[in-house]
């Protein structure tokens, strides 16, 4: 592997596998990985189990006032081979990925404030370059100087199936007509929210995985990082 080192942020609309791909990419390359979506997660469980958010409605007030309160952090869990999400010192891995925090996490994420602390604490965590960040705006407000940019997509319908069926393997029993309006709301949010929107980078390279498996998206992102990586080290 060159001992240069890139920074590869990777974007893109709900459940088209961005974290599964950012992860298994962060694995081969040795780099770190840090889950953006999972900050803004994590945010969301706090205002909820604080009342501060309720019916889709945040208390915007009372989240920004919090977020001084709110220590995201991340640990490699070794025997699962994954990141796990710690907030404020406790493994909210599963919590945050269940179907509450799904509903709740656009309009929590789309606070001004909330995006900017997210935004400090992660260009931070970044500063050695040798990441890989998946997000809603990582290639355009995170590092806008990323030097590989990747803009992740699906069909609605399989990104439907596939958020069921993971969902159904953890034993929670949603409909899929029910998801089906949920990635549809997301969408409607994430790209025509005020701050930060969903945008694809002018300089992204687009990944459609509606009919590629994990070891194939895999295959062709960590060619693309390998390209530019010995591009970067000559």
């Amino acid at each position: 592997m060159p001992e240069k080192k890139i920074v590869i942020a990777i974007d893109g609309y709900s459940s088209c596998g961005k974290s599964t791909l950012a992860k298994s990419l962060a694995r081969k390359l040795g780099y770190a990985f840090i889950d953006s979506g999972a900050m803004y997660r994590a945010v969301t469980l706090y205002a909820l189990r604080h009342h501060l958010v309720k019916d889709l409605i945040p208390d915007e007030e009372a989240i920004i006032n919090s977020l001084g309160q709110i220590n995201i952090t991340f640990q490699y869990d070794r025997e699962t081979e994954k990141n796990t999400t710690f907030l404020n010192g406790e493994n909210v891995e599963e919590e945050i990925r269940k179907l509450e925090v799904s509903e709740n996490v656009s309009p929590v994420s789309a606070i001004r404030e909330v995006r900017h602390e997210m935004v400090r604490q992660q260009q931070r965590m970044g500063q050695e370059k040798g990441i890989v960040m998946d997000g809603r705006d990582i290639g355009t407000v995170v590092f806008p100087n990323a030097e590989l940019k990747i803009f992740m997509t699906a069909s609605p319908e399989i990104r439907a199936q596939r958020r069921y069926l993971e969902l159904f393997q953890k034993g929670l029993e949603v409909s899929l007509d029910e998801i089906r309006k949920n990635i549809e709301s997301r969408d409607h949010i994430d790209q025509n929210r005020e701050e930060s929107p969903l945008r694809q980078a002018i300089d992204a390279v687009v990944l459609d995985n509606s009919h590629l498996t994990p070891d194939e998206q895999l295959d062709w992102a960590y060619r693309k990082a390998i390209e530019l990586i010995e591009r970067n080290d000559r």
